[in-house]
């Protein structure tokens, strides 16, 4: 089966159908380890996590000072632009306090602290993985989800080829304005999966799509997040028209902007294509390593 080019995956005619299923998987993550969720919410966290997670799972069993490292991970950091020096280490000490990441005993040199993600951790970048698997499969009727779940090897393997590929794309790594200011902000990025899986059958032509009764309360609520910081990211893209309300003082129904919605389907279908690389070039790599072991 072709592999799916960045370009069809954007103009697909299943692409948005795609765009609600991935964004419901998400919030469905978020509700059941909210805590897990908040520390990858923000598009700076989002990429210090695939930044460390790429790290933990390149460890090889042949040298125990590989892997995680603060000094490996602050350097990527610090290369991306993501985050200051002080921030990253303070994230990998977030994620340690959280259980998320652990020491890994016995290190030959005491000088070094190398880390490892934990199960709960590690089930969760899974779903995220099989998740958009499941989202690829649906647009040429591949196998990609039911492999995956079969061999767990392609995650461990796809993952930080997707997270090199992505970290080095500008359309991934700096979001058009019309949504980075949802993405850079705290939880923001759950607050545009949330709008994009309240969308209907749509016209992707039409200049303004409604996806009904949505407000800033509910909004705080189901996400935690301060009626001050949802004030704030919905009145830039007001100002913008790139959505809106209905009716005044934010009452009635709900539209987004054709130029809202397509940013997003943009830039996401950059996420969509990187994965689909990782997918085939894990599965080529697991052939090459069973040829070689038969060999």
């Amino acid at each position: 089966m072709p592999q799916l080019t960045r370009a069809e995956i954007a103009s697909h005619a299943l692409f948005p159908a795609i765009e609600k299923q991935i964004a419901q998987h998400l919030i469905a993550i978020h509700n059941e380890t909210p805590r897990l969720s908040r520390l990858k919410a923000s598009h700076r966290k989002w990429l210090m996590t695939h930044a460390m997670f790429a790290l933990s799972l390149s460890r090889r069993d042949d040298d125990p000072l590989s892997g995680l490292t603060a000094t490996r991970f602050v350097e990527i950091v610090m290369r991306l632009g993501a985050a200051s020096r002080n921030t990253a280490t303070a994230y990998l000490s977030e994620l340690v306090a959280y259980k998320f990441l652990r020491d890994i005993p016995d290190i030959p040199d005491k000088r070094v602290r190398v880390l490892e993600t934990t199960e709960i951790s590690n089930a969760a970048m899974m779903r995220w993985f099989v998740g958009h698997m499941a989202c690829l499969d649906r647009l040429d009727g591949g196998n990609r989800e039911a492999t995956t779940v079969a061999d767990p090897r392609i995650f461990r393997l796809g993952q930080p080829i997707a997270a090199e590929i992505l970290v080095a794309d500008p359309l991934w790594r700096d979001p058009p304005d019309s949504i980075g200011h949802f993405l850079w902000s705290d939880l923001g990025g759950m607050i545009l999966h949330d709008l994009i899986a309240r969308l209907g059958d749509f016209d992707r032509s039409a200049k303004r799509t409604v996806v009904g009764v949505v407000t800033l309360a509910e909004l705080s609520e189901i996400y935690m997040i301060s009626a001050t910081n949802l004030k704030r990211m919905f009145k830039k893209a007001e100002s913008e028209e790139l959505l809106g309300w209905e009716l005044p003082r934010r009452r009635g129904d709900l539209w987004l902007s054709q130029r809202f919605i397509e940013d997003y389907f943009t830039w996401q279908s950059a996420k969509f294509a990187a994965l689909e690389i990782a997918y085939r070039k894990s599965r080529q790599q697991l052939t090459i390593d069973q040829d070689a072991a038969a060999a």
